[in-house]
């Protein structure tokens, strides 16, 4: 079992932040080019040569490695930061100077739905690099491309964790099944279900 440094973040962050289909239920999707461009961290300037929906998501993660409540905020959709806010919730970022990122392909959903892919990097509790993978949903709103959703691994050899930014309840019972779930796997207890909370970020086709 890992507690992946993407993931960490992803549950510290957006604890505070309704689109049809799970994030990773269509196995068919047509990237937006055969050899998708990658932009990095560490060149900012690469960010350019992304598809709009991939460059969203280059904007969100920067942010969130810069601690960056307001830019982190802003990149969220619509009905995430409505939500975050009823709810007087923020994204509130850890900021993180060993962190770096990649963002890779575009899948389109339809006009206004994409998936992105991302790699996150970090120096695990052992001081070691530990590289993640991660899956962004996202809406194409009136002000651009937002983050709605992000598909993370959180345990080794499972599925994906499927995070909906735009549901903050179902947000709270997934942080607590994975403190629970961390808790349990420490003192070598079998994986407990997580139940009907395990669907993912909806997407409207």
């Amino acid at each position: 079992m890992r507690w992946i440094a993407l993931s960490a973040v992803l549950m510290a962050a957006l604890a505070g932040c309704n689109a049809s289909t799970d994030p990773a239920a269509d196995a068919g999707l047509q990237s937006a080019d055969a050899k998708p461009a990658v932009a990095t961290s560490a060149d900012p300037a690469s960010m350019a040569k992304l598809a709009p929906p991939a460059q969203a998501v280059y904007q969100f993660l920067d942010a969130v490695r810069k601690g960056d409540d307001n830019e982190a905020t802003k990149m969220l959709s619509s009905v995430a930061r409505q939500k975050a806010s009823q709810m007087d919730r923020s994204v509130r970022p850890p900021a993180s100077d060993t962190a770096k990122f990649q963002v890779g392909s575009v899948e389109y959903l339809n006009d206004e739905a994409a998936r992105v892919s991302s790699l996150w990097t970090d120096l695990d509790e052992n001081g070691e690099a530990q590289t993640d993978e991660a899956l962004w949903v996202l809406r194409k709103e009136a002000e651009g491309w937002r983050v709605a959703g992000v598909a993370a691994t959180v345990f080794d050899g499972e599925p994906p964790l499927l995070l909906n930014f735009e549901d903050p309840e179902e947000m709270v019972q997934k942080q607590e099944w994975v403190r629970e779930e961390i808790q349990r796997r420490a003192g070598g207890e079998p994986l407990q279900a997580m139940g009907p909370t395990e669907s993912g970020p909806p997407i409207r086709r």
